[in-house]
């Protein structure tokens, strides 16, 4: 089994020691290092190569954002923020980070945060044994989001790109649908649909965007245009200018 190097970095020695007290646990994870400041975390970068950061924020001598954002390139490590402040946490995802933990925060939320980071760094690793040889993209390279951060009544959840059933534009915003539960999310169609998987979302309408795994049928209407049936039971209008990208992605016409 090759192990999931691991770099902490925090300046707080308590809150160190506990990450790497957890990770001690994970018989899949090798903590190759511990870091107080931005500084030292680039030294131990270059020497460690590690897959995975756990990285505070505010830190002396740079904080976690702009090192995130200095070693943001294919093969890069993956990062899982760490910090008491719930404020950077728009800023932390668009610099691609999987995750953002608050403190104090349980040891199951950490176990929640670490599993997200092993499918992260199993995908990477699946893809360079793919690919090899060739030359992807950012996307292609696995910084796609892969969660969804959710803001709400001072919390912050987050919801797995894969659980969308459909999105909707509203106003500023757009209303993202899981389940029985829907999300405003202040975004726009445009950027929320760049971050999701084109292999299993696509938009039916300049409104509207759907994963396909949830689609159950098409459905012709009577004026001669299309509605998509969910599994749901959710009936969504398919615009006739999106009726070719969702034929291609279904595989056969409608």
């Amino acid at each position: 089994m090759t192990k999931i190097r691991t770099l902490v970095v925090d300046d707080e020695p308590i809150a160190r020691a506990r990450v790497v007290s957890l990770l001690r646990h994970e018989t899949d994870i090798e903590v190759v290092g511990e870091c107080s400041s931005g500084r030292q975390a680039i030294v131990a970068i270059e020497s460690t190569s590690p897959d995975l950061l756990f990285l505070d924020i505010q830190m002396p001598e740079g904080d976690g954002l702009d090192l995130a954002r200095a070693i943001q390139s294919q093969g890069a490590p993956a990062v899982v923020f760490v910090t008491a402040y719930d404020e950077y946490a728009l800023k932390a995802f668009e610099v691609h980070a999987l995750d953002y933990l608050l403190k104090p925060f349980s040891a199951e939320r950490f176990r929640s945060a670490l599993g997200h980071a092993r499918e992260h760094v199993s995908h990477r690793r699946q893809q360079a044994e793919r690919g090899a040889g060739a030359t992807p993209t950012a996307k292609d390279a696995g910084m796609r989001r892969h969660r969804l951060m959710i803001k709400s009544g001072g919390r912050i959840h987050f919801v797995r790109m894969g659980d969308i059933d459909w999105c909707e534009a509203s106003g500023n915003y757009v209303r993202v649908h899981v389940g029985a539960q829907e999300h405003l999310v202040r975004d726009t169609m445009a950027h929320l649909e760049s971050e999701l998987d084109p292999q299993q979302f696509v938009r039916i309408h300049r409104s509207t965007i759907v994963n396909v795994d949830r689609i159950q049928e098409m459905q012709s209407s009577f004026n001669g245009e299309y509605v998509v049936l969910l599994r749901t039971g959710m009936r969504l209008t398919l615009s006739r200018g999106y009726r070719d990208a969702i034929q291609s992605r279904l595989g056969k016409p409608i």
